[in-house]
């Protein structure tokens, strides 16, 4: 918020404050609630701790910022007024880290019920402001769902509303999901069809155990059974097959994640509740949740079949690394075997000509023993030998190929840790109910 044209610091924050407090939308003022300073009176302390930091500091600057505001929705039906005005409060308080006063105002005015949070961008010390940067948007989003989540409440999906400028860049399955859905609004005779379609589109296919699909310019295929529960191979050939509704109502059937989650965590007070908040840590199934949420994964099974993808892509890739790392350390064995082959072959000519005299041997030891491993080395290699800048250049690809490697290896490591973690905790979780036999092998600390 910066100060308006023709207004001073206090007459901004006055106009601002009077709308978030507004009386008609905050049902007379009962759902408003302030941190370090008075509601009523908010804009003048606000100005207040402005003009003690520009004394102190002397620091002023052109569109300078006066207060920041925080919105945060609910979704219909799904919160009381309270409740909605107490998660505002400790949304505010965890995002300043209680360093900022902030009024939180909570209209019901509107069939969402919503927040309107105001915090002074001066701290209470008044010598230091608010730095504000996009990434404090994206963490104030995570923190916000991570505080719905733990209340119970559902967040927003990413990609269900996208809008002119899309909130979040869309994930590599996720266009390929968008391509199959192109393909299959134009109505392909058969699953075969929509592949030949998606070959077209510069999509290659990989067939064996598993069908995979790679895009242009990626390294790494990803099973169909990844994509999603409608892109898998057995539910688009019974869509296409005229077996959609059963396929559909096989997967309709599956209990979506979340919303099982959160209902335990509604449920609270349960002895199974109890139970597992004593043994494992609270945020951990929270960060979970939000991961879940992130990434459109709704049922157990996605969840499984992802893990269990991933964990191939992890294994395959790591496979890879190490035949480089194989490969360059024979070539690099090979190419002493050639550099001692050089160096000793005048040596070792002498050694013959003394008759293979064992006072010559014992001279010159190392040499001969040196050539003579180049010479097993040589007829063991069984073809015409390269010459030692060959060597180097193929060394040189292959250790590029390797660093290659190793960046795509960050990659999918951290997500494949992500998923081996999502998975475990929401089957740790959702056993609070199973028989306890059945829970004794899975007494494990709850991944972090």
């Amino acid at each position: 918020m910066h100060v308006n044209k023709g207004k001073t610091a206090g007459q901004s924050l006055a106009g601002r404050l009077k709308y978030a407090r507004d009386e008609e939308k905050t049902d007379e003022g009962e759902y408003v609630t302030a941190y370090a300073c008075n509601a009523d009176i908010a804009e003048k302390e606000f100005e207040l701790e402005r003009n003690i930091y520009l004394r102190k500091t002397g620091r002023e600057y052109k569109g300078d910022i006066i207060a920041y505001q925080i919105r945060q929705s609910f979704k219909p039906g799904e919160i009381t007024p309270e409740e909605a005005n107490a998660i505002g409060y400790e949304t505010a308080m965890r995002f300043t880290k209680g360093q900022h006063a902030f009024v939180c105002c909570t209209h019901v005015d509107k069939a969402h019920i919503h927040n309107h949070v105001i915090f002074n961008s001066v701290n209470l010390d008044c010598d230091r402001k608010f730095r504000d940067s996009w990434f404090c948007g994206i963490g104030l989003m995570h923190l916000s769902d991570m505080i719905c989540l733990e209340h119970g409440l559902s967040v927003i999906e990413p990609f269900k509303n996208k809008g002119d400028k899309p909130r979040y860049e869309k994930s590599y399955r996720q266009k390929i999901r968008d391509s199959i859905d192109g393909i299959l609004q134009k109505q392909p005779k058969d699953f075969e069809a929509l592949l030949q379609e998606l070959s077209k589109e510069g999509y290659e296919l990989k067939y064996g155990k598993h069908l995979a699909i790679r895009g242009c310019g990626r390294k790494n295929f990803v099973r169909f059974d990844s994509i999603g529960e409608k892109y898998t191979d057995s539910f688009l050939r019974g869509q296409l097959g005229g077996n959609a509704n059963a396929t559909k109502d096989k997967q309709d059937r599956s209990f979506d994640l979340l919303i099982d989650i959160q209902e335990k965590i509604k449920q609270g007070k349960g002895k199974g509740y109890v139970r597992w908040s004593q043994n494992f840590n609270n945020k951990a199934i929270m960060n979970t949740l939000l991961y879940l949420n992130e990434k459109s994964i709704r049922s157990y099974e996605q969840l499984k079949n992802l893990a269990e993808s991933s964990a191939s892509d992890f294994r395959d890739l790591t496979a890879k690394i190490k035949a480089a790392e194989g490969k360059i350390d024979e070539l690099k064995d090979f190419r002493t075997h050639m550099q001692n082959y050089n160096k000793a072959k005048g040596v070792y000519a002498d050694y013959r000509k003394s008759g293979y005299s064992q006072k010559f041997f014992e001279a010159n030891r190392e040499d001969i023993t040196k050539f003579k491993a180049a010479k097993n080395a040589f007829d063991k290699y069984g073809r015409e030998l390269p010459k030692i800048q060959q060597i180097n250049k193929e060394i040189s690809a292959l250790v590029e190929e390797k660093n290659s490697l190793y960046k795509e290896y960050k990659s999918v490591n951290f997500d494949n840790r992500k998923l081996q973690e999502a998975k475990r905790n929401v089957e740790m979780f959702l056993q609070l109910d199973a028989p306890e036999q059945d829970k004794k092998k899975s007494r494990t600390t709850l991944a972090r």
